[in-house]
C-alpha cells in the first residue's frame, strides 16, 4: 500500500521483531525507505505504532482470523482512521497532514 505514495513519503518504517517484517530487505528496496527494528519489549520506541495498533483493535480484535476481512472493508477502516484528529498532530487528521489541506 506504501509503493502508491511519491517517494520521498516514506523514509523510514519502525517496527517490532515479528515474523511478518522478515522480507525487510525488500521493503527497503522497494520503497527506498530504511526499516528499523524497535527493541524486544519496549513498545515505548514505537508509540505512534502502538497507538495505530489500538486503534484497529476497535476493529479487528486480538485473536480475529484475519482471513475473513476483505480489501473494501479495510480501506473503510483506514478511511476512518486517516481521518481521525490525532493529539499527536495538533489534533490535524493524518491525511490533512499529508496533503497540507
Amino acid at each position: 500500500m506504501l509503493s502508491e505514495y511519491p517517494e520521498d513519503y516514506v523514509k523510514t518504517i519502525t517496527c517490532d521483531r515479528g515474523k511478518e517484517f522478515s522480507g525487510y530487505k525488500e521493503i527497503e528496496e522497494k520503497l527506498n525507505c530504511d526499516v528499523y527494528f524497535a527493541d524486544p519489549y519496549c513498545a515505548w520506541q514505537k508509540g505512534s505504532n502502538e497507538n495505530t495498533n489500538g486503534l484497529l483493535r476497535e476493529f479487528y480484535p486480538k485473536g480475529m482470523d484475519l482471513s475473513l476481512t476483505n480489501n473494501n472493508e479495510l480501506s473503510s477502516i483506514l478511511n476512518l482512521m486517516n481521518n481521525r484528529p490525532r493529539k499527536c498532530l495538533g489534533y490535524k487528521t493524518p491525511l490533512e497532514v499529508m496533503y497540507e489541506f
